[in-house]
């Protein structure tokens, strides 16, 4: 998650200024996905706010450590123009070039790999890239993002369909959509026009004129030749990256990137628990609990009834009694923030007893 500087409306209505940014919104969900198609790291949720956004992702390391030198340096340099060796290195000139320059590339090749599954370096150029267009929009410098992002590590299926289930219900408790059918810049709204059989487009793809694409090449040549951000491309070629599709979901749980839910019931429970929230707006609490609650065994009620605090409930990570206590012993910890919470709303599992805790000497006790 991260927050806009002040907590001001720079991504959405101002009631105070009566300006509006909410175009800035459909940038960062572009943004989220077309980095996806660069990085191993693949998006399940996100929700673009008037002044934050939440996104759950997947980083996928083993992908990158897969990719042999030269795609990783060809992603990469979608990115970043790249030293001057590896520009050499990606053209016609290779032949050219000597052993001890070839190694230095595959050097870089070796860093770049490393960041292509680095949720930093992902959040990195996410926010510097929002943060110039905005700044550039509004002819002015400084800082358009609080701080660092923050962020939970999820810890097992049952966080990760919390973690969904609460990013994409964050307009519907907001207020800002009364529907999930319209609920702008989430994740859920773009699987349910694809549903429909619409091609997900948060705003007309910019079309790059050739003479653009000349400027984009010298400002590649003319930045840098170390590979930092300030070496980060022009936005025109960033804008012509692809979108990454959203992950898929697959209710057999085989395909590991893949959400290991089946959409439908997905669908239902962020339904079932959206209705639970805004009963007002959104009509009566269905009689039903989702199937897919009981199977994980999961307590809907007091999910309900925390949905607005859950995960400020919990530190750096979110999951089940058993899995918060496991990873307490793996930190030599006696125990994680957020156990009270998590026997709350995930019930006990595994055959741990409600005062479960870890021993001094890191063995689960009862």
């Amino acid at each position: 998650m991260n927050r806009c500087v002040r907590r001001a409306f720079l991504c959405g209505h101002d009631k105070t200024t009566q300006q509006n940014f909410d175009h800035r919104r459909a940038w960062i969900e572009t943004r989220i996905r077309e980095l996806a198609s660069v990085f191993t790291i693949d998006v399940a949720a996100y929700a673009v706010m008037s002044n934050h956004y939440h996104v759950v992702l997947r980083v996928d390391k083993a992908r990158a450590l897969s990719m042999d030198h030269e795609a990783v340096l060809r992603r990469w340099t979608q990115l970043f123009t790249g030293p001057l060796l590896v520009q050499r290195y990606l053209s016609a000139a290779r032949d050219q070039m000597g052993e001890s320059e070839c190694a230095k590339v595959m050097a870089f090749a070796e860093l770049y790999r490393q960041r292509l599954h680095d949720l930093s370096w992902f959040m990195r150029v996410l926010n510097e890239s929002i943060a110039h267009q905005a700044n550039t929009e509004d002819d002015c410098t400084g800082r358009f993002w609080e701080g660092r992002f923050k962020s939970q590590a999820l810890l097992d299926e049952q966080a990760l369909l919390a973690a969904m289930a609460y990013v994409d219900l964050n307009p519907i408790r907001a207020g800002m959509a009364e529907s999930l059918s319209e609920s702008l810049h989430t994740s859920i709204y773009a699987r349910l026009a694809e549903l429909q059989g619409q091609q997900f487009l948060a705003i007309s793809a910019p079309v790059v004129a050739p003479e653009v694409m000349g400027e984009v090449e010298s400002a590649r040549l003319a930045a840098p030749a170390l590979p930092s951000l300030s070496g980060l491309l022009p936005e025109a070629a960033l804008s012509a990256l692809p979108q990454a599709p959203l992950m898929p979901f697959d209710v057999t749980s085989r395909f590991e990137q893949a959400v290991p839910f089946g959409l439908e019931k997905y669908l239902e429970l962020v339904d079932t628990m959206g209705r639970a929230v805004h009963p007002g707006k959104r009509g009566v609490i269905a009689a039903h609990t989702p199937s897919l609650l009981s199977r994980l065994g999961m307590n809907a009620e007091a999910f309900i009834a925390c949905a607005d605090h859950f995960f400020k409930d919990f530190a750096s990570a979110v999951g089940t009694p058993a899995k918060l206590l496991e990873i307490a012993a793996q930190r030599q910890q006696r125990a994680l923030r957020g156990l009270a919470a998590a026997r709350l709303v995930f019930g006990v599992k595994n055959g741990l007893e409600k005062n479960s805790r870890v021993s001094p000497n890191n063995t689960l006790a009862n």
